[in-house]
């Protein structure tokens, strides 16, 4: 697979996204290996942009470990400094998944509780409602199911 290519300007964005990460993936003594490419690749595939370390004093070989991985993952390389190697490659979406025995989450509610004295301004609260709560016409919380009891406390 080719490596993906990008315009100075977009290679200088990522540089700059990438300044603050440490490195994700380190490679030592015995270079490049299967595990360590496939490590690469998750790693690309989980954080879209990551850096990785070289352990080799040899500059050849870390430009041939830069290429080798910016062309056989397809991705795009962003920056090689010293020891530190920067890769790019887009991240695939996720689809979201729909649960259907999924309950809703908690939500706010504001409710307005009104005063006996007509002159009075109605107070206004917030409240958090659980997903197994409901709210009554009178501004109470209420447990949407029954609480469900024990069978030795039913017994008993």
């Amino acid at each position: 697979m080719p490596q993906i290519q990008l315009t100075p300007a977009q290679r200088r964005e990522h540089r700059a996204e990438a300044h603050h990460l440490d490195p994700v993936v380190l490679i030592g003594g015995d270079g490049l290996t299967e595990a360590v490419q496939k490590e690469v690749d998750l790693a690309l595939n989980a954080h879209g942009l990551i850096k990785i370390r070289v352990f080799s004093d040899d500059r050849a070989v870390r430009e041939a470990i830069y290429a080798k991985l910016a062309d056989e993952l397809n991705a795009a390389p962003i920056q090689h400094i010293g020891k530190l190697l920067v890769l790019w490659r887009p991240k695939a979406a996720k689809e979201k998944q729909h649960d259907e025995d999924r309950k809703p989450g908690p939500r706010e509610v504001k409710v307005l509780k009104f005063s006996k004295n007509s002159w009075q301004k109605p107070e206004v609260k917030q409240i958090r409602i659980l997903g197994n709560q409901r709210l009554t016409s009178g501004g109470q919380i209420k447990r949407a199911k029954p609480k469900q009891k024990s069978v030795k406390k039913q017994q008993g």
